[in-house]
């Protein structure tokens, strides 16, 4: 389940650095609830329909903003309270809520991404390491995370994810939220599994912190 959101223009320069704000808009549209500490089975993408000026972006004509969910209670409540309090970030209002269902996929599938994608590898004393879409071990990362997502819900985790490094514009960007910055990749992404466990991808994203903001699919 996929909520497209249609947001009203601002005459406000948004930072670069706005993402932080869509998660917690995000939860403070959840509410509170229990999905919060548990793993993520949802994602975002970043507002797109803007243009860069100076230190941030203009929305002069407005934005649009998705999320998506594999339980659909999330989007019902999301979608109750998105109507009830439309404000939004930076003087923006929700304008409209368009819900769209999960598409049918094949078993071999290609998708760009809303939301660079962020791969963390742990070391022995637990600090975090981010790799990068060349690194082929990323690869067996964002499988795993997908793997134990899928059993989580009790769907077969026949699911194997790679970056497409054929495409030429792939990229790395330094994104800072909260104050933590990662290296993240802007690269699109290849999946082969059955059409159930790709549908399930599509929705929750691919990659480490999808639920703030990572690794959306379009």
């Amino acid at each position: 389940m996929r909520l497209y959101l249609s947001l009203t223009p601002t005459n406000t320069i948004v930072p670069f650095d706005y993402q932080y704000l869509l998660l917690g808009k995000f939860h403070d549209w959840l509410g509170v609830n229990e999905f919060h500490d548990k793993i993520s089975l949802y994602s975002f993408g970043w507002l797109s329909g803007g243009n860069v000026k100076g230190k941030g972006i203009e929305f002069r004509n407005g934005a649009n903003w998705f999320i998506s969910f594999w339980d659909e209670e999330i989007g019902k409540k999301i979608i109750f309270n998105a109507l009830k309090r439309p404000d939004f970030i930076y003087g923006m209002k929700v304008n409209e809520v368009v819900i769209r269902d999960t598409p049918s996929f094949t078993q071999n599938e290609k998708f760009m991404v809303s939301s660079p994608v962020l791969v963390r590898e742990y070391s022995e004393n637990k600090s975090a390491k981010h790799l990068t879409f060349d690194d082929k071990s990323a690869d067996d990362l964002m499988t795993k995370t997908m793997q134990r997502k899928l059993s989580e819900v009790g769907l077969k985790n026949d699911i194997q994810i790679r970056f497409d490094r054929d495409y030429h514009k792939s990229k790395t960007k330094l994104i800072k939220i909260n104050g933590i910055e990662n290296r993240v990749n802007v690269c699109p992404i290849i999946i082969e599994g059955s059409p159930e466990s790709i549908q399930f991808a599509w929705n929750v994203g691919v990659g480490h912190s999808t639920g703030s903001g990572f690794g959306a699919l379009i």
